[in-house]
């Protein structure tokens, strides 16, 4: 397997991508948990081709009802579709890149990776039944740490996110209770905590609030210089978020078992698996209406699976298999097509 990790970009890359869109450029919308590496990679490919890329990071709901409003060529999501939503709506959906998503905490004292929680100690505090730091839960994990007798503030997602549905389901298979309790979607009816908009949201609140916990993508710990906790995995292992536990949960993903290679990724088994390991999808219309755009948008996909791994290695995300990769680019000969039927865009190796 080919693994891609990248660089904090996003804010390098904000104002590139911000700017009102050329003719040429390429329009997308949706997940704020790639929009790092998408950023980094839409500033190489304009320096590369001319051809520029306009993305809103306004989460995966918000991806979803562009592309089905047809306001964009394509729309991100970290929560796969299903087939009978896809076939309803006339797309497709295929995985650009996967990561991790970490809880970001914010207490004094306390070293990245120094507390471990597990998922149900997490279920609990996002429940709002762990209320403090050195609450016997925590502290029983923790024996080696100082924990202060401080409130915990729980910081959640405020808009439909497939970090979240990746967060929750992942909560939903260590915790009876949170399944059967609060659930698994993109939007939840949270029990407490204070909600932000994406994982930049997510991420600024963290910081800024003592006694705080959060869940964002790991570039935005990094980027942000957050304290990330280390997790117990399914195996019982105590392990960190690395682009080598990313990839260790994706090791067994069979892709081609889900439509639209839509597997969730969360609570793999395996020794040095992270937990909450997640993919991003693209979609896009099977007949788009303007196929010259959707070809100039398959074209910067191709680009970014032959030309994105270096870049994306800095943020410890993880590249899609070369054979993922090769069965991808059929699907799009097969399924992405113009009036007459054929191809928008020929792959080129």
């Amino acid at each position: 397997m080919k693994h891609w990790t990248v660089l904090a970009a996003a804010g390098l890359l904000a104002a590139a991508v911000s700017l009102p869109a050329n003719a040429a450029d390429i329009s997308g919308a949706g997940a704020s948990f790639p929009y790092p590496i998408y950023t980094k990679w839409a500033d190489a490919y304009k320096k590369a081709t001319g051809v520029g890329l306009n993305y809103q990071s306004i989460g995966s709901g918000g991806g979803i009802k562009q592309i089905k409003a047809k306001t964009v060529t394509f729309g991100a999501s970290d929560a796969p579709l299903t087939g009978k939503d896809l076939d309803e709506s006339g797309l497709v959906q295929f995985p650009m890149v996967m990561g991790g998503i970490v809880p970001v905490i914010n207490v004094d004292g306390v070293k990245p990776g120094e507390v471990v929680l597990d998922g149900a100690t997490l279920a609990r505090i996002f429940m709002g039944d762990i209320k403090k730091w050195n609450d016997p839960a925590i502290a029983k994990l923790n024996a080696q740490v100082k924990l202060p007798d401080q409130a915990i503030a729980v910081v959640h997602r405020s808009d439909g996110s497939g970090t979240t549905f990746n967060f929750a389901y992942y909560l939903g298979e260590t915790s009876a209770e949170w399944k059967s309790k609060v659930g698994v979607n993109t939007a939840l009816q949270w029990p407490v905590g204070i909600g932000a908009k994406g994982n930049e949201g997510v991420a600024n609140n963290v910081a800024n609030t003592k006694g705080a916990i959060g869940y964002v993508e790991y570039a935005y710990a990094l980027q942000n210089n957050l304290t990330h906790t280390n997790m117990i995995n399914k195996a019982g292992k105590n392990v960190g978020p690395t682009a080598e536990a990313f990839q260790a949960a994706a090791a067994n993903a069979d892709w081609n078992s889900q439509p639209g290679y839509g597997v969730i990724l969360a609570n793999q088994p395996g020794d040095s698996s992270w937990p909450m390991t997640a993919a991003t999808w693209i979609l896009m219309y099977k007949k788009p209406a303007d196929a010259t755009a959707a070809a100039e948008a398959l074209k910067f996909f191709d680009w970014s699976y032959k030309n994105g791994g270096k870049m994306a290695d800095e943020l410890h995300y993880v590249g899609m298999p070369d054979k993922v990769v090769k069965d991808i680019e059929a699907y799009w000969a097969k399924e992405v097509t113009d009036a007459s039927g054929k191809p928008v865009y020929a792959v080129t190796n």
